[in-house]
């Protein structure tokens, strides 16, 4: 029987293993959105410095452990046989659900999901129990969950949203009061001030609260605590796990290096003492020390201090984000292997073995949680998936207008719609001298060509201070809890202190409020959907797994093998076609010239792409292929979402032009009309080509489906040349395709006339009759489209 237990442990070590890639590619955004979005320093700079920060947070994280242990069950309550059940149930959804998340690019939270996990399957085991014993009752699921506990977590976790969002939103509106959106202009005592309150806040709480709990300063503490030789057997016993026989041996051989870790913990003792007790001091000669130091990197090295917080705190956040959340990756498998070596050493039955032994508190070797920064940091650097997650982050908190994800919904509204409410009444009530004050200190204008005139990608989201402020108050909340042996969400945490800066910062104007708060509905909507799915997948899965541990703990772990590989494969095919596809990009240049040039590149990437979307639409409809219809449908709705974007991005176009080329923006707004003109041709194409096929109406007529292929064939060849043209910037060319339209006109109509004469004679189906006239009319809106803007093109060329 020991074997399926040993399969488990392994399959549980595996899990942990992909449990940390997918984990760390959801958490990334936690630590590394304020210094990407911000752009203060290079990409490869930020990745080496948020990964010394993890691997350090890993060693640093064992006290955490506790928390799979004992937190959400009472472990005393379970056998070896159900907590085995438990684990298992809890890995195997964990990384399926993180996976999901990762693939749509939306951050979630790696400790609501195994918090909710183990709540579950340990609900779910503990019923099994009571339903198997008539003597017990559904009042009794009290004594096998730690209520109290699971609550504190729960209720720590959701508070953290609120707090972090005020907190962000307070602190935010402070700094940019202080320091504006000039703030590289201000005094340099002003950004030392600044930076002193930083890089105190930062050190203190992530070096001092973070760390102090940690196993190293807890196994020389503790020699000191339990006093005298006794101290010194019972601290090496569980630091080398040997016989108490053969401790006794080894303090003899190794007297002096007992000596001296008894005298490190008097010193770490000692010290902490002084900590906990001078905390004001501390923060006092601590703001001095670093004020000053900012100062001089300002004034002697002429170094941008908000660049160096940056630096500092992502480095901070990423040690706090290690130091929390690595025991929701590996916590679960390391209490498993624990708890397999008490029972194999107790030579009880499994279903005999109570698991009381994981109440008590045990180090991590340090093996493990090195082995587990290590992973972490090489998932952090090729992690696809993480910088998926990352953007939609940036997307929501970006400064200024641009591409907006989500769309915006009536919660959204109206919540907007109260906020203006409130905000005017507020506006009302407030001083005129200090209102002209705060409109002073947000002024844009200053920083606009920085932010929003340029359409450069390499652009900042948003600037340096508020980066600053992101890292420094995500750091502090996430150290506190840290410290406190609080698993809060650090998910939850980075993004309301970004969304909560964003807000205080004008991030979210009237012209993108709305989508902005819809997208963080969304994400909040997908937090509880974590919750609450995390709970149902486990106590099904454990429910599963009690039916027969060996044969559906094989047969689950194949199906989450099989499920991840299809996601990881879709993902990067889906990754692949994105990158091979051609974009419609927005145009940056301020000339005439530039203009018609950049527009060309569209012209060509769209006519490309709707040469494909009408050749793959007939081909499905002849085929009578409704997944490939479908698929249709979704390139034209993606190809239009472009087309828009390019309209929403007019504004900023016309502002970049030019004095002398104000000209431009008539040619360009002429050739957006045509591409939208274009838009709407195919999607009403492949539109009730779908709808027809989707229906399970008659397949169109052999003669019906040739005259197409025709068409679409004359067509192709028609897109292929303009395509061509555009390639070559051979322009003299698109007289010559301009006169094509007559002989498409003509084989169009001709086609019509056929289909008339059939249905007067032949023809016995109206759906048949309705969809091929209506494809045949929409393909001469086409063509007319398609050549006003060969026209439009070739005059503004001349």
């Amino acid at each position: 029987m020991s074997d399926i237990y040993i399969f488990m442990i392994v399959a549980l070590a595996v899990l942990a293993i992909a449990d940390l890639i997918v984990g760390v590619s959801n958490d990334a955004v936690n630590f590394l959105n304020s210094a990407i979005g911000s752009k203060a320093i290079s990409f490869r700079t930020i990745m080496i410095v948020a990964s010394v920060g993890i691997a350090a947070g890993a060693i640093f994280s064992s006290g955490l452990m506790e928390v799979a242990r004992k937190g959400i069950f009472v472990p005393g309550e379970f056998y070896f046989d159900e907590i085995m059940i438990i684990f298992m149930a809890v890995m195997i959804t964990d990384i399926l659900l993180l996976d999901f998340f990762n693939t749509l690019g939306m951050p979630t939270s790696t400790t609501v999901s195994i918090v909710f996990e183990l709540l579950g399957a340990a609900v779910c085991v503990a019923l099994l129990k009571i339903f198997a014993d008539s003597s017990l009752s559904i009042a009794d699921l009290g004594n096998y969950i730690n209520t109290k506990k699971a609550g504190e977590i729960i209720a720590g976790i959701l508070l953290s949203v609120v707090v972090a969002f005020s907190v962000g939103a307070i602190v935010q509106y402070i700094s940019r009061l202080l320091l504006s959106f000039n703030f590289e202009k201000k005094a340099k005592w002003v950004g030392a001030l600044f930076g002193g309150v930083a890089l105190t806040a930062i050190l203190y709480f992530i070096f001092i609260k973070g760390i102090k709990g940690t196993n190293y300063a807890k196994s020389v503490i503790d020699v000191v605590y339990n006093g005298g030789a006794e101290g010194l057997l019972d601290w090496a016993n569980a630091y080398f796990n040997s016989s108490y026989e053969s401790v006794k041996e080894l303090i003899k051989a190794k007297k002096d290096l007992f000596a001296i870790n008894a005298n490190a913990g008097t010193v770490a003792i000692t010290l902490r003492g002084f900590l906990e007790t001078n905390v004001l001091l501390i923060v006092a000669v601590g703001f001095v020390f670093w004020s000053v130091l900012s100062y001089l990197i300002i004034s002697v090295f002429k170094t941008s201090i908000y660049k160096i917080i940056i630096i500092v705190g992502t480095f901070a956040l990423a040690l706090a984000f290690a130091g929390n959340d690595l025991v929701n990756f590996i916590g679960v498998p390391i209490a498993a292997w624990q708890s397999y070596e008490a029972w194999s050493a107790s030579g009880v039955s499994a279903d005999a073995f109570t698991m009381e032994v994981l109440a008590s508190k045990v180090a991590t070797p340090t093996f493990l949680l090195l082995a587990a920064g290590l992973i972490m940091v090489l998932t952090l650097w090729f992690s696809a998936k993480a910088q998926n997650v990352v953007k939609t982050s940036i997307d929501l908190s970006r400064q200024g207008e641009g591409d907006e994800k989500f769309k915006p919904n009536f919660l959204s509204r109206g919540i907007v719609r109260t906020t203006i409410s409130i905000s005017e009444w507020i506006s009302a009530i407030t001083p005129g001298s200090f209102k002209g004050f705060v409109e002073k200190q947000f002024d844009e204008e200053a920083t606009k060509s920085h932010f929003f005139a340029s359409k450069k990608e390499d652009k900042p989201a948003f600037d340096l201070v508020r980066a600053a402020v992101n890292l420094m108050v995500a750091g502090i909340l996430i150290s506190i809890a840290t410290s406190m042996k609080l698993p809060l969400s650090t998910t939850y945490v980075t993004f309301m202190v970004a969304m909560g800066t964003s807000l205080a910062d004008r991030a979210w104007g009237s012209e993108s409020a709305v989508y902005r708060v819809a997208g963080v509905l969304n994400v909040i909507g997908g937090w509880f959907f974590t919750a609450i799915s995390a709970f149902l997948a486990a106590a099904l899965i454990a429910f599963l797994i009690n039916i027969h541990q060996p044969i559906m703990t094989g047969v689950l772990l194949l199906v989450a093998l099989l499920l991840i590989v299809r996601s990881t494969i879709k993902y990067r095919n889906k990754t692949r076609a994105e990158r091979a596809e051609d974009r419609l990009k927005k145009s940056e240049s301020s000339s005439i010239q530039g203009v018609i040039e950049e527009s060309s590149d569209n012209v060509r990437s769209f006519i490309n792409r709707s040469n494909k979307i009408y050749g793959n639409t007939i081909e499905s409809l002849a085929k009578y292929d409704l997944a490939a219809l479908k698929k249709s449908r979704k390139g034209i709705a993606k190809l239009e979402n472009e087309v828009e974007g390019l309209r929403d991005s007019i504004f900023y176009f016309i502002k970049n032009l030019d004095e002398s080329s104000v000209g431009a923006s008539d040619f360009y707004i002429s050739i957006l009309g045509y591409l939208e003109d274009i838009t709407q041709s195919l999607e009403y194409i492949a539109k009730v080509s779908h709808k027809h096929v989707n229906n399970n109406h008659k397949r169109l007529r052999f003669n019906q489906i040739k005259d197409l292929k025709e068409i679409e064939n004359q067509l192709g060849n028609f897109f292929d040349n303009i395509k061509k043209v555009f390639d070559e910037k051979e322009f003299s060319k698109l007289n010559g395709i301009i006169e094509e339209k007559q002989e498409l006109y003509t084989l169009v109509s001709t086609k019509i006339s056929k289909q008339i004469a059939r249905t007067r004679t032949e023809e016995s189906s109206p759906k048949n009759t309705t969809l091929y006239f209506g494809l045949l009319t929409e393909t001469k809106d086409l063509i007319t489209a398609t050549m006003n803007l060969l026209a439009a093109y070739r005059d503004h060329q001349d």
